[in-house]
């Protein structure tokens, strides 16, 4: 159970001064009104706030303000840009505002932007996490009149495990498909999650072979602090032998490539916080799910509003029907789409 799990939220009434006076713009991303930065913009502008790395948040922009770590993996993915970096926590201004990173939780280098605007403080989250992962800086939790914030998870029944069970079930599934003379394959997202799993395994002794993709981020990692376990990269014309004893980690969209065909037979799990979906291990097609998420689930982003306190909070990139349970719960809630 997570420690926040069955608290009490605090009621906050319906504030007319942001219902009326919207705060936040929305098309084709979102900005502060009366500012020029974007955040997260989904179309190229030219200054806009890169939250992480992925490639839903990260698209190519005049120029970018983000943590140096996101600006690094940007880099490595969009090729070079302009780019502002900041340190986390480290004042600097924008159209008049002064503003701050902090730590998101979710991967590498990912942030959340504070915004102190007209006398207000706004928090724009991107992807969050508030459970602490392996290889992602902690989240900061920053008090503030408006939340924006991301509802992926946002339905009660996306509560994960705690970690400590996750690994258990991703340890289970390894052994298991070695008992069976067969490779443990694991299907996770070439930025974050790859890594993620990769610390996770190599703090237990096992030894992992990772395709480039996987194997390339990991590099920058490294640059980073993080330290992994024995690692090397995936030569799939090896067959079945050049990856005894290892578990293979590769993106989710070589499950059916002749990668998996090279190396025999195997059996595949895929990391994914929607794995708490019944179907899921047939959605994708894949022998197993395992819920080893870098999201908030529900009661995380229950507890992220909890603690911030805002009298505005903002939902977007996830379910409208969390901005609906914050209402029933006294917050004055929209969602953005």
């Amino acid at each position: 159970m997570h420690g926040w799990e069955g608290t009490t939220a605090l009621l906050h009434p319906s504030s007319n001064e942001f219902t009326t006076q919207p705060v936040i713009e929305h098309d084709g991303g979102l900005r502060v009104r009366g500012m020029a930065l974007w955040l997260d913009a989904t179309r190229s502008r030219d200054r806009c706030f890169v939250s992480h790395a992925h490639s839903d948040h990260a698209i190519r922009h005049r120029r970018i303000i983000a943590s140096p770590q996101t600006a690094r993996l940007y880099e490595h993915r969009l090729g070079r840009t302009f780019a502002e970096t900041y340190a986390f926590l480290a004042p600097f201004d924008v159209d008049g505002a002064t503003c701050r990173l902090l730590p998101a939780g979710h991967i590498l280098g990912s942030s959340q932007i504070l915004i102190e605007h007209q006398g207000r403080r706004i928090v724009y989250t991107g992807d969050c996490r508030m459970r602490e992962g392996l290889t992602a800086e902690p989240i900061a939790v920053e008090p503030c009149d408006v939340l924006v914030m991301e509802s992926t998870f946002g339905r009660p029944h996306y509560v994960f495990p705690e970690p400590a069970e996750v690994a258990r079930r991703l340890c289970r599934f390894i052994e298991g498909t070695w008992d069976e003379g067969l490779t443990p394959v694991l299907l996770a997202y070439a930025l974050g999650k790859g890594q993620e799993a990769m610390k996770l395994l190599g703090d237990r002794g096992y030894s992992c072979a990772v395709a480039e993709s996987i194997f390339r981020i990991a590099r920058i990692y490294e640059e980073y602090g993080v330290r992994f376990g024995r690692y090397e990269l995936l030569d799939p014309t090896l067959g079945a032998e050049g990856v005894r004893d290892q578990v293979v980690i590769v993106p989710p969209h070589l499950r059916r490539s002749q990668v998996l065909e090279d190396i025999g037979p195997c059996r595949t799990a895929i990391l994914t916080g929607w794995a708490m979906d019944r179907n899921c291990r047939f959605r994708y097609r894949v022998d197993e799910a395992i819920p080893l998420s870098d999201h908030a689930d529900f009661q995380e982003l229950l507890a992220l509003v909890r603690q911030v306190a805002p009298k505005k909070v903002y939902t977007v990139h996830g379910f409208p029907e969390f901005a609906k349970h914050l209402r029933l719960l006294g917050y004055d809630a929209d969602h953005l789409g």
